[in-house]
């Protein structure tokens, strides 16, 4: 990919544009007096100075142009790149330049949730938001053809009739493209979340590690149109909808199971306990039989998912 830098700044003369428009306002008034004055004294060389003047005049004023802080044009002169201006005011310039309006300004895209396969072949729906903003304009314009996008969407045969939001539409839709590009081919990396025994980054926790590697795709993907990514981020993660139920069953299982393996955890350390305390309190001795008994009721009570229901004893200990 080629990497040079082609942008440059307009070093073409530029003038006030207040001070300019005053001027031709002058001409068009003096063009206007002396035709006046020729057809009242039919005077030819009155005439024939009026009316060049009137076309200097109407020429003049299509060099104006205007720029807000964040914007820049890209000018050219019958087809060749004479750099980009993107100083904020109102001036005026050669009108045989032809310019291009664009927007330098951060701008988001909030990307719908697409179908993929994770690394374990399972659908999932994921999405994600971007902020990026245009840093060359040069490849902007001419590396990638966004101008002939630009009229197509604008219904227009001619380039010159893509306006400067329908230009930065037309990136927007080509940055689209290529971030749902970059974010399938993250996703197909990794797993949706760890299987039984499995361990890594996963599309469900690894979401940190995940958004810097879908942002430097995302980048490099953009980096032929002179666009840089400011953020990238997965905002949307779900199994697709045909194994959602199977999977929401799956991991109640998991953790079913998780919750089991601590509560027997516990109840065997208490239920060690309680042997313990009545032996080395000599609080009654029993045999290896009642101890076995007295460990079953005691797992019964301590594990059991409704409240154990207390039966008094009334007689012997053996009976």
């Amino acid at each position: 990919m080629n990497m040079e830098n082609k942008e440059f700044a307009f070093k073409g003369m530029t003038v006030n544009g207040i001070m300019m428009m005053i001027v031709v306002i002058l001409a068009f008034l003096l063009s206007a007096y002396l035709g006046v004055m020729a057809i009242a004294s039919y005077n030819f060389w009155l005439f024939a100075i009026s009316v060049p003047l009137f076309i200097l005049a109407v020429i003049g004023a299509c060099g104006f142009i205007q720029l807000e802080p964040g914007e820049a044009r890209v000018i050219m002169f019958f087809g060749k790149y004479r750099g980009t201006f993107s100083k904020a005011g109102f001036y005026w310039i050669n009108p045989f330049y032809n310019t291009k309006k664009l927007s330098l300004r951060a701008r988001n895209l909030d990307a719908d949730p697409i179908k993929v396969n994770d690394k374990s072949g399972n659908p999932v729906m994921i999405g994600l938001v971007l902020v990026w903003k245009l840093k060359d304009t040069y490849k902007a314009m001419f590396e990638v053809d966004t101008q002939t996008m630009a009229a197509a969407r604008a219904g227009s045969a001619e380039l010159g009739g893509a306006s400067a939001a329908v230009i930065m539409n037309a990136l927007q839709n080509f940055v689209r493209i290529q971030a749902d590009a970059a974010l399938r081919q993250v996703a197909g990396q990794y797993a949706y979340d760890n299987e039984e025994d499995e361990t890594g980054i996963t599309l469900r926790d690894g979401s940190d590690e995940i958004n810097k590697e879908l942002e430097l795709k995302i980048d490099e993907r953009l980096a032929m149109a002179g666009i840089e990514v400011v953020e990238a981020r997965i905002n949307y993660l779900a199994y697709a909808p045909e194994i959602a139920a199977v999977m929401l069953r799956r991991q109640q299982a998991s953790a079913i199971i998780a919750a089991r393996e601590k509560i027997v955890e516990g109840a065997v350390s208490m239920v060690k306990m309680a042997l313990d305390k009545l032996k080395d309190e000599g609080v009654v001795e029993l045999d290896e039989e009642r101890k076995a008994a007295m460990v079953s009721n005691l797992l019964v009570v301590l594990c059991g998912e409704d409240n154990a229901q207390p039966v008094v004893n009334t007689g012997s200990l053996y009976q």
